[in-house]
């Protein structure tokens, strides 16, 4: 019976051997594909790992498409897009939103309630007058932003929840998706590839960036790396952290912005102000969403640390690191960091603007 015993462990044992080895030589046919391709103003990169070549494109295409789509939902300078659409005619009449823009917007509503009024979708006649939507080369007067100022307020936007309709109370309102889309089309996208199997990769929308549930193989590693560029200087990797299974954003006033007189203004605009956001370099937020991410990373940049603070209480899976200038020394430069995952030891280093932290 003892002997029995002992043949069985020996036979499950070279049994479990075999199957070791198994996948192990199944392991190493991991293949990979990778494809970029200009979308919503940015670039989009795929990069997925699968051991099946047909279900990497099949993957790939489908989060391609995906994007697509949504950029012609959300397209503000397609006339033909859902979003123009509604801008043309939300005046006139309650315009019915599909049920993806009726989700983004109630995405966005929520974020303007969170950053009392500051993240704020009806901000397009700002944008516009500040050059990003048209050029221009000289400062705007303050009666052009007051004019300006009054088709701003997501008050003036009259929400009906239950037939799912959106109507302007004042003429001339436009709403623009740029600080919210993204991130919700990256969640998309990451839905599709899933769907199709493929649970190993990046997908990168314009510096979004989700890392799937698994890392990839031959790196060896139970997380991927991301670097995080330095404001002062994006050629530069500024630090790295640690990710899987979430999703990370960074706002920066190098990403967007115009020269007016030769000074430089970042594209985020503050909505009770109608001036771009100053001191702010740049706010980087990990979240289980991409467009929590996304609109996160606006609203911080807007409201700075007592929102981080009050996002990070509330969520403990959400990470935030925010860059800025000293308002009262700008030769300073301030890191505050919410969440574990930062590096403590982070510093910044420019002959320009020397390192300085809270």
């Amino acid at each position: 019976m003892k002997n029995g015993k002992i043949l069985f462990a020996l036979v499950m044992g070279i049994v479990l051997i075999a199957i070791a080895f198994f996948l192990f030589l199944e392991h190493g046919r991991v293949e990979r594909e990778t494809r970029s391709f200009p979308v919503m103003g940015t670039v989009a990169s795929l990069d997925l790992y699968d051991n099946s070549r047909d279900m990497l494109n099949r993957a790939a295409d489908d989060a391609q498409n995906e994007i697509r789509r949504l950029e012609s939902m959300c397209n503000i300078y397609d006339k033909n897009s859902e979003l123009s659409r509604l801008n043309a005619t939300a005046f006139q009449k309650p315009f019915r939103c599909s049920d993806e823009l009726w989700e983004i917007l109630l995405s966005a509503r929520k974020y303007y309630e969170l950053s009392d009024g500051s993240f704020d979708i009806t901000v397009k006649p700002l944008m516009t007058l500040w050059g990003f939507h048209r050029r221009r080369c000289t400062m705007p007067e303050r009666k052009e932003i007051d004019e300006a100022m009054k088709l701003v307020g997501l008050k003036k936007v009259i929400f009906d929840d239950k037939n799912k309709t959106v109507r302007f109370s004042v003429d001339g309102i436009g709403l623009d998706l740029g600080g919210i889309a993204k991130g919700y089309a990256l969640d998309k996208a990451r839905r599709k590839v899933l769907r199709r199997g493929v649970d190993i990769g990046i997908l990168d929308l314009g510096g979004n960036l989700f890392c799937l549930p698994k890392p990839i193989p031959e790196v060896g590693r139970d997380h991927y790396r991301v670097g995080i560029k330095n404001p002062l200087d994006k050629s530069r990797i500024m630090t790295v952290v640690p990710m899987l299974d979430s999703v990370i954003a960074t706002s920066g006033d190098y990403e967007r912005y115009v020269i007016i007189n030769g000074k430089q203004y970042t594209h985020i605009i503050d909505a009770k102000t109608g001036y771009p956001v100053q001191n702010m370099l740049s706010v980087s937020v990990i979240a289980p969403k991409g467009i929590d991410s996304d609109a996160l990373s606006t609203s911080v940049f807007l409201k700075g640390a007592p929102l981080a603070e009050k996002i990070c209480r509330e969520n403990p899976k959400i990470q935030i690191l925010i860059i800025r200038r000293d308002p009262q020394e700008r030769t300073r430069i301030l890191i505050e960091r919410f969440g574990d995952i930062w590096d403590r030891d982070l510093k910044m280093e420019s002959p320009e603007l020397p390192a300085f932290e809270e």
